[in-house]
């Protein structure tokens, strides 16, 4: 599959678990275009790290302000109500509980709701960043990201990197299908209509339990 209509996809999904009246952070990454994504009657306030709140979506080419950027030096837009502060404030926003929903990229995630999205031993890194804070800092975890990496899979029963946070994410959303981290293990609640169960399962190193309810994803 065309890695822009994954990302399409993810996004796409992504933007309808969002809500009136959310604060919303996006990290660098795949999630940084889910604005592009996000129904016209839903209101939501998107958080940028380096010190935004009312960040809108992604610019057209040669009309961007370059003044505004997000934790990732990406070019973004300001809704009219935005406002922009330092680094210290935007923590103080995220380690006091006032965002309702972070939505990550990763390196692996596993059954117990583990993630690792910060450093691949051996590799030269700039630091774990603001990750360690947006995953235990926010109401609801979801991780926004491709189903495997050159064909290696990252829905784990046990991570192998190094965490960035243990028992933080709540819901997965790959181009494969919708999952939720319960008590009993990961539950995969829809599936993209393109794949099998068995194809999904294929890929995924964790036992997938497959909900009652399953359902087809609404990305199309």
């Amino acid at each position: 599959m065309d890695k822009n209509i994954i990302r399409k996809i993810i996004a796409k999904r992504t933007a309808k678990e969002l809500k009136d009246g959310y604060v919303v952070n996006l990290g660098i990454g795949l999630p940084t275009i889910i604005p592009n994504y996000l129904p016209a009657n839903i209101n939501v306030t998107f958080q940028s790290e380096n010190g935004m709140l009312g960040m809108g979506p992604t610019p057209e080419e040669g009309k961007h302000n370059p003044y505004y950027t997000n934790a990732g030096a990406q070019y973004i837009t300001a809704l009219p109500f935005a406002s922009t502060f330092d680094s210290a404030t935007s923590f103080a926003i995220i380690r006091g509980n006032h965002i309702d929903v972070s939505i990550l990229g990763a390196l692996e995630v596993d059954e117990k709701g583990d993630v690792a999205n910060w450093m691949i031993p051996g590799k030269k890194i700039p630091g774990m960043g603001g990750a360690m804070d947006l995953l235990s800092g926010a109401k609801r975890v979801i991780l926004a990201m491709e189903h495997t990496a050159n064909g290696k899979k990252k829905i784990l029963k046990k991570c192998t990197l190094p965490l960035t946070a243990a028992g933080q994410v709540n819901t997965i959303i790959t181009e494969m299908g919708f999952m939720e981290i319960t008590a009993e293990g990961i539950v995969l609640k829809e599936i993209n209509p393109k794949f099998t169960i068995l194809q999904v399962q294929e890929l995924t190193d964790a036992n997938l339990i497959i909900d009652k309810n399953l359902k087809e994803m609404d990305v199309f």
